[in-house]
């Protein structure tokens, strides 16, 4: 069965305050880097999924992005799935 490998980058919607995001912007002027406009976090999940064929993976992960990965209240979340080459297995 073919693998995917996949992606979900899940960030906070832009109406929802991102304190994190703040502090660490607040930080980085401190550090000396000035010139930060915007900065929020969010988080990147990788991985790799058996699935007979893109169509199915793709269903498989958004059930995952929208159940499991993100909060969809808050949350807006973002796929990328391609197929997992014979090298990336090393």
């Amino acid at each position: 069965m073919p693998n995917f490998q996949a992606r979900v980058l899940v960030s906070l919607r832009p109406s929802v305050l991102d304190p994190a995001g703040e502090a660490t912007k607040s930080a980085a002027t401190r550090l000396g880097v000035d010139g930060v406009q915007k900065l929020r976090i969010g988080k990147s999940v990788d991985l790799s999924i058996e699935a007979l064929n893109e169509n199915e993976a793709r269903q498989k992960l958004e059930i995952l992005a929208e159940r499991l990965l993100s909060n969809p209240v808050i949350e807006d979340w973002k796929l990328e799935i391609y197929p997992l080459l014979s090298e990336n297995l090393k």
